[in-house]
């Protein structure tokens, strides 16, 4: 795991879901691979050799809670290259402007 963040936002876990997946599922073309499971609230997103974002919603009393994690799925590669240095720079700041739309979406 290269990154992990935690966000609140007050909404039913259905509704967030239902955002992130409609964020980030790809089109017809991509050549991401794409998961998103409604009953356990995931979506998981993989690309290029060594990138996958996961995405849980954890209901809690107040609304939801967004986890999500950054991992090198790269077999026996480490990561280099500055496509993957800037993903993972940009990851504190690419949370939080997503939780700053979802809450403005759905709070």
């Amino acid at each position: 795991m290269l990154h992990s963040f935690s966000g609140h936002v007050k909404a039913r876990p259905k509704a967030v879901f239902e955002a992130l997946d409609r964020r980030f599922r790809p089109d017809e073309r991509s050549r991401s691979l794409y998961t998103a499971d409604p009953a356990a609230f995931l979506v998981i997103a993989q690309g290029g050799w060594w990138y996958r974002g996961e995405y849980r919603v954890v209901p809690d009393e107040y609304g939801s809670n967004v986890e999500h994690s950054i991992l090198n799925i790269a077999q026996q590669r480490r990561m280099s290259g500055s496509a993957a240095r800037k993903v993972i720079d940009d990851a504190p700041q690419d949370f939080e402007r997503l939780m700053k739309e979802l809450r403005l979406d759905l709070e």
